[in-house]
């Protein structure tokens, strides 16, 4: 196991006290259970025992070693308890926010040695956030689950963990299409922020409706509920997290103090000297129905919008194009194209013949370059330590044809043991 592995699954000490089990607030008391525990366990055994871990390796790797106490850095500084306690208290929650050495560390952590990511983090929830608390408000849950994602996927509707775990709520495929997201060779919901956040409000939903308290249902979505039904059955008196907290994983331990230490980052970041990072992502955008099949290119070329801005609005479209055959799939664009989008519609419709020939006639496949890519080919194995452009140089072929070939869109996706092929 890696070091950093280590220190992403290292939480210690005492975390909650007094959180009664099934003494659910009346607001939340009438929610449906869809599924059973042991369903849910069975859906999620293999992203709680992964993903969960690869996330903390993605995008809190430079964790500072919690166990051994070395949580202080250059760019942090310690705060009296008492201060860190008092600010805990002032935030209005129905998820209790306690105050422990071990939350301390994390606080540490966000406000500290991982400030520059938080900095990230608050520029992407300015864009994110509201349409969260959105559904989340729509559906009768607590605003403060909007942390969730943070900690999840650092607010990166792209991410994907090791063992495929994607999107900003870290659904692993088989959870996702059990939830309703579509996933094939051009679309994967799991990236698209709204229609997966959706899902993730209805598994945290049936995730309180069997526990009737947050912090058990938010441990539940780590390692799933027969993690957290187990621990409940290993102590028969159990009725506070505490209890079970020797029976739970140990990424679980440290799910909860991380939850807590993000909410304190956010609401409070002005007080260390943590500003938003601007996000290049418009913030005022407006949504279109589209109803052939299209590619992103023919509404760049017309509109004069950038393919990065398209991609960075509708990341669920794995392959630049809307596969709109059978059924209409909505497009987020830029407030200001959409009277010019609806002006140009055929236009931009029309163009199909140039961008998508090789997709709408069969009989052009020899011409599809990814076809031709895979012709003669050879593969390699991703090896720790590779880049995109050490592989591509280490085989004689350019950067950008090594990420045509494989579809890659974020070098950062890259992974131990992924297979490339080499065109």
């Amino acid at each position: 196991m890696t070091a950093r592995k280590t220190i992403a699954l290292t939480a210690a000490l005492a975390l909650f006290a007094s959180l009664v089990l099934y003494a659910a607030p009346e607001r939340y008391g009438n929610i449906q259970v869809k599924y059973t525990p042991e369903q849910y366990d069975s859906l999620l055994s293999a992203w709680y025992e992964s993903s969960v871990v690869e996330s903390y390796d993605l995008y809190l790797h430079d964790f500072i070693d919690i166990e051994a106490g070395n949580y202080s850095g250059p760019d942090s500084y310690e705060l009296p308890d008492s201060v860190y306690e008092a600010r805990l208290r002032m935030i209005a929650s129905v998820i209790q926010l306690p105050y422990n050495d071990v939350v301390k560390r994390y606080i540490l952590a966000y406000t500290g040695r991982i400030h520059s990511r938080m900095e990230n983090i608050l520029g992407l929830a300015q864009f994110y956030f509201p349409m969260i608390e959105e559904e989340l408000d729509r559906q009768g849950l607590p605003l403060e689950l909007k942390m969730l994602p943070v900690i999840e996927s650092a607010l990166y509707p792209k991410a994907i963990s090791r063992s495929g775990a994607t999107g900003l709520w870290q659904f692993i495929l088989s959870t996702g299409k059990s939830f309703g997201l579509e996933i094939n060779s051009f679309v994967d919901q799991r990236m698209d922020p709204a229609t997966s956040t959706r899902a993730a409000c209805l598994y945290l939903k049936q995730l309180y409706g069997m526990y009737g308290d947050w912090t058990l249902a938010i441990a539940a979505y780590n390692c799933g509920p027969g993690n957290i039904n187990k621990a409940l059955k290993r102590a028969p008196n159990a009725q506070t997290y505490w209890d079970i907290y020797d029976y739970l994983p140990k990424e679980t331990r440290g799910y909860i103090p991380s939850f807590i230490a993000a909410t304190y980052a956010y609401t409070f970041h002005k007080a260390h000297g943590i500003e938003p990072r601007t996000a290049s992502l418009p913030f005022s955008i407006d949504t279109v129905t589209i109803s052939k099949m299209t590619h992103f290119e023919q509404i760049s070329s017309t509109l004069r919008t950038s393919m990065e801005v398209l991609r960075e609005l509708n990341p669920q479209y794995k392959m630049d194009i809307v596969p709109a055959t059978d059924k209409p799939y909505t497009l987020i664009l830029p407030q200001y194209t959409i009277a010019s989008f609806i002006e140009k519609e055929e236009e931009i419709y029309g163009k199909d013949s140039i961008y998508l020939s090789q997709y709408l006639n069969p009989a052009n496949l020899k011409n599809n370059p990814a076809a031709t890519a895979l012709r003669g080919s050879s593969t390699y194995k991703v090896k720790s330590g590779d880049t995109l452009g050490a592989i591509a140089q280490r085989h004689g072929v350019s950067t950008a044809a090594l990420t045509r070939a494989n579809g890659i869109r974020n070098p950062r996706s890259l992974r131990i043991g992924q297979i490339l092929v080499i065109p």
